[in-house]
């Protein structure tokens, strides 16, 4: 078996001086579909469809900076701290999935603190298109011939021709594919239970096993930081072992509390049932008194 020669131009196509990129591409393709999913969700569980639109701000939004903030911090910080408007040039590349993880996370808790529902409630479901959204930008990134695998002699192994002529492990496909069975089985596990599904419990199995499949990748894996290649580990696999951990404590806290928090948008629409009610009652109670008087 040969190996593939990949050599695809990371251009989509143009228009003009504008260029439409794989990576772009994909990455937007991710969380449109995402957006959909997230739609599905809260049509099944009877909740507000326009609070999807919020979601997927607030989901853009901590994704990119975290991403690109994490690439700065984790991975060659003296240089983008040295060069702070470089942190700005997104467009020449670097984002960190840790650092998207802990956008997410903060991007969220706003907006969870904003529209008073539960926090968990929502990082379980936006646990669930993360990880289609993962799947699109490793593909993205196979595109781009960046964050390569080290050399093989397996068959299957590709030539980055943009890189070099060795033959690599196809790394970004094999997360590409990884992530793509664990959207499955998180979409599984929602279905199972949908609105009861204990809260914590999916972001807890996200993050077990995205970050715990990141880690063991990570040997297969070129070295992304500018620094500490003498260290027995990578960085990612460093900020891997917290993230696993982090994923164990929540789905073990989830099935300690087996029962699902509130997860209401609005308190007035909950409190007008207790509103009837009550003027139920106090007109019932009227009534009553004008039965008397009449006795």
């Amino acid at each position: 078996m040969n190996p593939v020669v990949w050599d695809v131009n990371r251009v989509l196509f143009k228009l003009g001086s504008l260029e439409f990129r794989w990576y772009g591409m994909l990455f937007g393709l991710g969380f449109l579909i995402g957006y959909f999913i997230m739609q599905w969700m809260f049509h099944e569980e009877n909740k507000p469809a326009d609070e999807v639109e919020w979601v997927l701000i607030y989901a853009l939004v901590g994704t990119t900076v975290g991403a690109r903030l994490g690439h700065c911090l984790f991975y060659n910080p003296s240089y983008y701290l040295s060069n702070p408007i470089k942190i700005l040039k997104i467009w020449e590349g670097g984002l960190a999935s840790h650092g998207a993880a802990i956008g997410i996370f903060l991007g969220f808790y706003i907006y969870a603190r904003r529209r008073k529902i539960s926090y968990l409630w929502v990082m379980d479901r936006m646990a669930i298109v993360t990880a289609l959204a993962g799947c699109f930008i490793r593909l993205g990134n196979l595109f781009n011939s960046e964050i390569i695998g080290l050399p093989t002699n397996g068959g299957w192994g590709f030539i980055f021709k943009k890189v070099d002529n060795v033959v690599r492990h196809p790394v970004q496909l094999y997360e590409s594919i990884v992530y793509l069975f664990i959207f499955i089985f998180l979409v599984m596990v929602y279905r199972k239970r949908k609105g009861q599904t204990p809260h914590g419990m999916i972001i807890g199995l996200f993050m077990m096993l995205v970050f715990g499949a990141r880690f063991f990748l990570e040997y297969i894996k070129t070295r992304q930081a500018a620094f500490g290649h003498s260290l027995p580990l990578t960085m990612g696999q460093w900020l891997s072992i917290p993230s696993v951990m982090f994923g164990a404590w929540m789905y073990w806290l989830s099935k300690k509390n087996p029962l699902p928090a509130s997860a209401e948008f609005s308190s007035a629409a909950s409190s007008k049932p207790k509103n009837q009610s009550s003027s139920q009652k106090g007109s019932s109670g009227g009534s009553k008194k004008k039965k008397k008087k009449k006795k």
